[in-house]
């Protein structure tokens, strides 16, 4: 089943249970879905660049839940804070911290990093594996760790 029609499916589902929040965060997916298919580059909507669009949404909310925490609006960032576990629902699932430092471990011994001055190669390849699985922010600390022993 495809992400659209996962989507389709449970926007039914909200709308039947009259479920405010669920509403709300899928019509947000769904129309930046129907952003990305539209957006005129006449390229094909691949289930990477779906990843990509839903850490993109989950990213903006967590950083607008910031600011409206730091501003003491809670009536905004109790929106953000419902929005975040639905949009979440349709990543796949995110990998342990444990199982992260061991997969870049690997991936430093592979390409012989030995100092900072590798940590773009390694950052590539994460970036590249690890797509969806895990936050680039968590990556990047992981690898400077490693790096910098």
């Amino acid at each position: 089943m495809s992400l659209n029609d996962k989507i389709t499916a449970d926007l039914k589902a909200a709308m039947k249970a009259k479920d405010q929040v669920a509403l709300r965060s899928i019509r947000a997916i769904k129309a930046a879905l129907l952003l990305l298919k539209t957006d005129g580059s006449g390229e094909e909507v691949t289930e990477e660049k779906e990843i990509k669009l839903l850490q993109k949404l989950v990213k903006q909310r967590k950083d607008s839940l910031e600011i409206y925490e730091k501003q003491d609006r809670e009536d905004l960032a109790s929106v953000e804070r419902e929005e975040i576990p639905w949009i979440e629902k349709y990543l796949p699932e995110a990998m342990s911290p444990e199982e992260l430092k061991t997969a870049i471990t690997k991936i430093v011994a592979d390409t012989g990093a030995s100092s900072m001055k590798d940590m773009g190669k390694v950052m590539g390849m994460a970036n590249a594996q690890f797509a969806g699985k895990a936050d680039g922010k968590t990556i990047a600390s992981l690898v400077k760790e490693l790096l910098t022993q």
